[in-house]
């Protein structure tokens, strides 16, 4: 290469990803960690080789369309590309990567955290010390429901889900989990599979989402889904809000069908609905699945050396476009 490619960064990212960004390529930083208009990013990308984007640079198929002729890629710092039309970027030719596998420790952790913390009322006792209204302790106060032995499904068994599988065994409790195909019994952490959804459903106590953002899981879990799970259930997300039918979910959440959340993920993020935000039965947290400082380095990294391999005539090893 006789002079170093031009990337386009859409969002701040960790010093380090920016030190190296910056050492190895034109890489222009987003150092205000703005949110670019779609406009003044397509206008950002003309003469650049490459964007490293995030899930809010939506890349859809009017957008991919109109990108300069001069990009070759677009490396995901995300494993989910839900947020990119992968068929316009096959037509256009353009590279797309992602960046799994390091991400599915840190999102397992705060998989855990919701589950624990949807069922034991955090949310609602730590506002309560906050604001000073905690007045005394009896028998009766702040029950919760218990997590140790209890039922969990999971739906999606990929890293994250197998990861989240085998991190709750210490809890004992019994999985159960539906997945495109059945696993080896170490890998599903000797789950019990369900070879559909409405299987599976009745059996837990606790429901896990794990799967992808497609056109086929949009609403998956929906009115008539959230019927088959026993009264007082409890439902945590950590995919993304897609998959979930919110108004179904408010609703159940309303009646006691459900008896808890934890969401890290909504649609629509960050304008998440009102109605969330007036129930004290959600457990809710701003999408910081992978917010670890060694989980951001290291899918920087990882979209980076997808880039390393795209300028050197390599097949990238994340590529999913």
């Amino acid at each position: 290469m006789s002079q170093k490619p031009i990337v386009i960064v859409g969002r701040k990212l960790p010093e380090a990803v920016e030190a190296r960004l910056a050492r190895d390529y034109r890489a222009q930083l987003n150092d205000e960690d703005r949110l670019y208009a779609t406009d003044e990013l397509i206008a950002r990308l003309e003469g650049a080789d490459a964007l490293l984007a995030c899930h809010t640079e939506r890349m859809d198929a009017a957008t991919i369309e109109r990108l300069p002729k001069s990009v070759r890629a677009i490396a995901n710092f995300s494993v989910g590309v839900d947020h990119v039309d992968l068929t316009a970027a096959k037509r256009r030719g353009i590279v797309v990567t992602n960046t799994p596998d390091v991400l599915s420790d840190a999102t397992a952790e705060i998989a855990l955290l919701l589950m624990l913390g949807a069922a034991r009322r955090a949310g609602e006792g730590e506002r309560l010390v906050r604001a000073g209204a905690w007045k005394s302790w009896s028998p009766a106060f702040m029950l919760g429901t218990q997590v140790t032995g209890k039922r969990l499904g999971l739906i999606g068994m990929g890293r994250v889900g197998r990861t989240f599988a085998h991190m709750v065994r210490g809890l004992g409790m019994q999985l159960h989990y539906h997945n495109r195909r059945r696993l080896p019994a170490e890998q599903a952490a000797n789950g019990i599979y369900h070879e559909t959804i409405e299987d599976l459903l009745p059996h837990c106590d606790f429901l896990s989402l794990h799967c992808p953002a497609t056109p086929e899981t949009n609403d998956l879990l929906n009115a008539q889904r959230i019927a088959l799970l026993p009264d007082g259930a409890i439902v945590v997300n950590t995919a993304r809000g897609a998959i979930v039918d919110e108004d179904a979910l408010i609703a159940a959440l309303r009646t006691g069908k459900l008896a808890a959340a934890g969401l890290d993920v909504f649609k629509n993020e960050p304008d998440i609905r009102p109605e969330f935000r007036g129930l004290d039965n959600v457990f809710m947290l701003p999408h910081l699945g992978s917010a670890t400082h060694e989980t951001r380095d290291a899918m920087g990294f990882r979209a980076l050396d997808n880039l390393d391999a795209v300028f050197a005539g390599r097949e990238p090893g994340d590529r999913v476009a």
